[in-house]
């Protein structure tokens, strides 16, 4: 392995375990970011792909651009199907949860949506799914109930991770979980501080390979010792990033400006951006764009929209919008030579 994607090392010791495996299927529940702290993308890369449980809309959307050859479900599983509540935190989408007081423990705003609900019975059935090598569950304290809801005689991965402390305190929490896999026969192999790994019984060879000791942390790269990638030449992709930065830029210009309106708000609360933009909102629009340049700011805040989001695309449609794209341009477009 020449980088590690998880949080943890997951995927450098499950990596142990399938030794060289070109092809397999897991079950990613929880999946999150389809590259970032996730445990399933290195297997991806190798040929692999799998199921995808992500209630996050945003997350779940990604996995078509990302990871096209995985089977996404944007909802909960559990103990049994329907709806239920779930609380998606600000920013801090680990700690997103079916749980309020979990979601609470981050200190963050969570906002709480009705979701579909399914058990990994029923998703099994429903995508005939192949042998499952893993199964991974991080679902802040509702491990249970997704256990609850395997049928085993259809549903036996050669795998399962859990993460096994509970959010926020970080105490051990497999004490729930735990004799509910041991008599389906599963082995207890490795705690490596965040999870606990499980291989079944009559997998010999794997529980064989499988390391009973956590791996030194330096042991490979982690995606997450780097930052943004442009700026960080410790970043597998700066090269590249940088590339893309200058190209990026150099067409800003020309870009629809319809293109630039959606991602300038795509971050922005719908009802936010359906409101009629008073002085204060649009000062708001002003300094976000244009904080160090007084010059450019001049007559945007006399600028009428019936709506936040007209506002903006008002704002993209004004001279100091055209010719700050035109700044951001000059010294990838020719305007300026420079030495790099």
């Amino acid at each position: 392995m020449d980088l590690s994607y998880a949080q943890h090392l997951e995927d450098h010791h499950l990596s142990l375990a399938f030794a060289g495996q070109r092809e397999g299927f897991y079950i990613d529940v929880g999946g999150g970011h389809p590259v970032a702290d996730n445990v399933s993308c290195w297997f991806y890369l190798q040929g692999w792909r799998g199921l995808v449980v992500e209630p996050q809309t945003d997350l779940a959307a990604l996995y078509a651009h990302v990871r096209p050859r995985d089977l996404v479900f944007a909802g909960l599983v559990g103990a049994e199907s329907g709806e239920t509540d779930f609380h998606v935190v600000d920013r801090l989408h680990g700690f997103s949860t079916m749980k309020a007081d979990v979601a609470g423990l981050s200190g963050a705003g969570f906002a709480t949506r009705r979701l579909p609900i399914a058990t990994l019975a029923q998703l099994a059935r429903e995508h005939a799914l192949p042998r499952v090598d893993f199964l991974k569950i991080d679902v802040e304290g509702a491990e249970i109930d997704v256990l609850r809801g395997i049928d085993w005689s259809r549903l036996r991965p050669r795998v399962i991770l859990l993460e096994a402390v509970a959010p926020g305190s970080m105490a051990p929490s497999h004490e729930e979980w735990e004799p509910l896999l041991l008599a389906q026969d599963y082995v207890f192999v490795l705690f490596e501080g965040l999870n606990r790994f499980y291989v079944a019984r009559e997998e010999t060879e794997l529980l064989a390979r499988f390391p009973r000791a956590q791996s030194d942390w330096l042991v490979t790269p982690h995606l997450g010792h780097t930052n943004r990638a442009p700026f960080r030449d410790d970043h597998p992709d700066h090269a590249f990033a940088k590339e893309l930065t200058g190209c990026f830029f150099a067409a800003l210009p020309m870009m629809d400006r319809g293109a630039l309106v959606a991602m300038l708000t795509a971050r922005l609360p719908e009802e936010e951006l359906a409101r009629k933009p008073d002085a204060a909102m649009k000062q708001g629009v002003i300094d976000r764009l244009f904080p160090a340049s007084p010059d450019a700011r001049t007559g945007l805040a006399d600028i009428e929209a019936p709506t936040l989001r007209e506002y903006y695309a008002r704002v993209v449609d004004s001279d100091a919008f055209r010719v700050t794209t035109g700044r951001l341009a000059m010294s990838w477009d020719g305007g300026q030579i420079l030495d790099d």
